[in-house]
């Protein structure tokens, strides 16, 4: 019985970590089916929206549901200045060119930030917003911490799902996903689609910041590294491109890191994640619910 509540205990802190990850891939996974672009500078919108959120809790004192809804604006307005100043004068270029110009706005972001005296490299402490409280259950106990991530991560699933298949915009983006070409001919405006894309996926990357940061209440400028590239290969094992693949890549890469910290070695699980994306890319290349394309 101790066994499988330990069991149990690890896989709600899998779903806790993946969680998270599920947002931050989504953002992966909107961008690349719109404009076929991996952007790496993702990983540090989530890192922005930490510190954004720290600042706003520690210095304004304001409650969280107002926390959340300024980060998400501040995240969008970086996002969105990204793809206007970085992606948008490359659009027509090659892509080897807009992955070179992702890796330097990643780079530019955190060591910019390194230097400005309102940000940090080292590691400091998040202000949680509210106490932990645990609920025992059967075999389990669950903290408020838990329920209020999968809670939300829920939420943002629910509305992203609204968004993208049940309103006007959603079906743009699927437009121009498909065609940019046929879309724009059929009056959609290509430009305004793509930056709305990069405005949604960094409001779920500033949520899943502040959620992070809740859940392991240590925040640094270079936080943003290895949650971006887990929910990259979370992306690419769920199918990049496909929306409920990066929630179960997520979700699986979450647990499989929590499972092998738990019963093999914390300094394993970082390796055994970039095995599983290995094993993805020989076996599977498109992931489980990606297209596969036949080339004529």
């Amino acid at each position: 019985m101790e066994l499988l509540a330990y069991v149990l205990e690890q896989f709600i802190n899998g779903i806790q970590l993946g969680s998270v990850y599920a947002l931050i891939a989504l953002g992966y996974t909107m961008v690349y089916g719109v404009l076929r672009l991996i952007n790496f500078a993702h990983g540090d919108v989530f890192m922005f929206g930490a510190f954004v959120a720290y600042f706003l809790l520690l210095k304004a004192k304001l409650s969280l549901p107002y926390v959340l809804f300024l980060t998400m604006l501040a995240t969008s307005a970086l996002g969105y200045s990204i793809e206007k100043i970085a992606y948008k004068p490359l659009r027509n270029a090659p892509r080897i060119s807009l992955l070179i110009t992702a890796v330097g706005v990643s780079l530019f972001l955190e060591y910019f930030l390194s230097l400005n005296f309102m940000f940090t490299p080292n590691y400091i402490a998040f202000p949680r917003p509210f106490e932990i409280k645990t609920f025992n259950f059967f075999l389990i106990s669950i903290t408020n911490v838990q329920l209020a991530i999968l809670f939300t991560t829920s939420s943002c699933l629910a509305i992203l799902y609204i968004l993208v298949y049940k309103t006007k915009y959603g079906r743009a983006m699927r437009a121009v996903s498909y065609d940019k070409e046929t879309a724009s001919l059929m009056g959609i405006h290509v430009d305004r689609i793509i930056s709305f894309t990069f405005v949604v996926g960094a409001a779920l990357a500033g949520i899943g910041g502040i959620l992070y940061s809740i859940a392991y209440p240590q925040i640094n400028v270079f936080m943003g590294i290895m949650p971006g590239i887990k929910s990259f290969i979370a992306a690419v094992l769920g199918g990049i491109g496909v929306i409920h693949g990066a929630v179960l890549g997520g979700l699986l890469i979450g647990i499989s890191e929590v499972f092998v910290s738990a019963f093999l070695s914390s300094t394993l699980r970082d390796g055994v994640i970039f095995l599983i994306l290995l094993f993805v890319l020989f076996f599977r290349p498109n992931g489980f619910f990606g297209e596969i394309i036949e080339k004529v």
